[in-house]
């Protein structure tokens, strides 16, 4: 059996994101070596910290490292910037997913909410 991550994207009828769940390890190599995680962490982190930092969106974040759980939501409505960041984000998770290599490892996953 094959562990994967994946992460769930909650999209309103108007296809504005309106949050992120992450559940999983890929288990693509040992821990500590695995490259997929790594890459998938960075993405996620990074949006989340991008919103943090550069927008006035008001957010709710819950995580446990040791499940490999994140947990995103915006508790307002959300700018145009964060709306660019999430859509940055899932570009990256979407490369990686079409890679050949590590797609088995994840699955992303749309939900209208």
């Amino acid at each position: 059996m094959i562990l994967m991550t994946t992460i769930t994207l909650y999209q309103n009828k108007h296809h504005e994101f309106e949050g992120f769940d992450v559940n999983g390890h890929a288990d693509y190599a040992r821990y500590g070596e695995d490259i997929l995680c790594s890459a998938i962490s960075m993405l996620v982190i990074n949006t989340i910290n991008s919103i943090a930092r550069f927008t006035e969106d008001k957010t709710s974040c819950v995580s446990n490292e040791d499940e490999g759980s994140i947990v995103f939501r915006f508790t307002a409505n959300m700018s145009h910037d964060a709306q660019l960041l999430v859509k940055s984000m899932i570009l990256g998770l979407e490369s990686l997913k079409d890679d050949k290599e590590y797609g088995t490892y994840m699955d992303i996953i749309i939900k209208e909410v």
